[in-house]
């Protein structure tokens, strides 16, 4: 049986704790939903078999197309963490969380699969993501390792995978997310408590927000249309809704245990989010400001989501523990219904859209 990965070991040991899970509730009553006309294509980081899978979700229900062994030590596992697809789509990226001493970012062609090229970066890189301003990649350099130090977020230029800045930030950076133009870039500091708006095209910090005394956040979402971004406080049980024009939180959700990813539909009417600790998805009416469905997965540690384009459907990836598989699970996001679910590779995690066809 393999051993779940170190950093994400830590990782999880870092974030126990918080509030007791509220008890599941129930999606309100709603026809089911017809099976989808077009098929949905998501990349699915299976961080302790060093493997990337393509899912699908169509017609025929959920299934692995493809499964991609990604890494450079084969006799070692190195943690696949963070993915993102480019704005164009013709490439996936992926960050390796445990490096020889450091990590790296994997780029690799979408459709073929095949590797391109790589750059080494700092100490255990996790979330990131590609501007279709600057067409510059940004990922936070988490660092895990030795004593907790001020870390760093890595800009690389990614026609030829050269780290062109590192911009100092905070201890243990997360969430990596740019605005819609591209131009602003967002994460938080878990240890460090703060949310932080990094100029992407100048490379400096321009405002740090404090989410409250011992807050640990681990993630911040993409900024609405409106101007709005959304940050969990995972040790706290509390999602906070963030007004970027005014930099001061607006609205805080008390969630229950371990909320720990989100996304946001396109239309900003419902936020999805993961509870580590409470072995659930929540599903947030943002007009509201209250949870209109709250659904147990299928095995533990829910870990990432990501929404669809049309905002029809939200995928899950649970990390599953010990000799369990990873899965990823399909939700129709108006229903708040599980359609569809699929077992990957130990321990999945990081998750990142890829297209819709037909």
């Amino acid at each position: 049986m393999r051993m779940r990965s170190l950093g994400a070991a830590m990782l999880s040991l870092v974030l126990l704790g918080g509030l007791a899970a509220w008890g599941a509730r129930a999606p309100a009553a709603a026809a089911p939903p017809d099976p989808p006309a077009r098929s949905y294509y998501v990349y699915v980081c299976a961080e302790s078999e060093d493997e990337v899978a393509l899912v699908r979700y169509g017609p025929g229900g959920a299934e692995v197309v493809k499964t991609i062994t990604v890494g450079s030590y084969p006799n070692e596992i190195e943690g696949p963490h963070g993915i993102n697809v480019d704005p164009d789509g013709r490439h996936w990226y992926v960050s390796i969380a445990h490096g020889v001493p450091f990590g790296s970012v994997h780029k690799y062609e979408t459709g073929t699969d095949e590797w391109v090229a790589d750059v080494t970066l700092g100490l255990f890189p996790a979330t990131l993501d590609v501007s279709p301003a600057t067409g510059l990649l940004y990922a936070v350099n988490f660092n895990l390792h030795g004593g907790m130090e001020p870390s760093s977020i890595s800009a690389v230029e990614v026609e030829t995978m050269v780290e062109v800045a590192r911009i100092d930030t905070g201890i243990m950076p997360h969430g990596s997310r740019l605005s819609r133009d591209g131009t602003r870039h967002y994460s938080v500091n878990m240890m460090g408590g703060d949310l932080v708006e990094l100029d992407a095209l100048g490379f400096r910090i321009e405002r740090r927000l404090p989410l409250g005394d011992g807050v640990q956040p681990t993630w911040v979402t993409t900024p609405t249309e409106a101007g709005l971004v959304y940050v969990t406080g995972n040790n706290v049980a509390r999602v906070f809704e963030v007004d970027l024009r005014t930099w001061r939180i607006l609205r805080t959700f008390e969630t229950g245990a371990g909320p720990y990813n989100l996304d946001v539909t396109p239309d900003g009417a419902t936020l999805v989010a993961t509870y580590k600790n409470g072995d659930a998805v929540g599903f947030w009416d943002l007009a509201g400001g209250r949870e209109r469905a709250r659904v147990s997965t299928t095995r533990t540690i829910p870990h990432g989501v990501a929404i669809t384009p049309d905002g029809e459907y939200a995928f899950v990836t649970l990390e599953g523990v010990g000799g369990d598989p990873g899965t990823v699970e399909v939700y129709h996001v108006p229903t708040a219904e599980r359609v569809g679910a699929v077992d990957i590779g130990k321990q999945a995690g990081g998750i990142a859209f890829w297209k819709m066809e037909g």
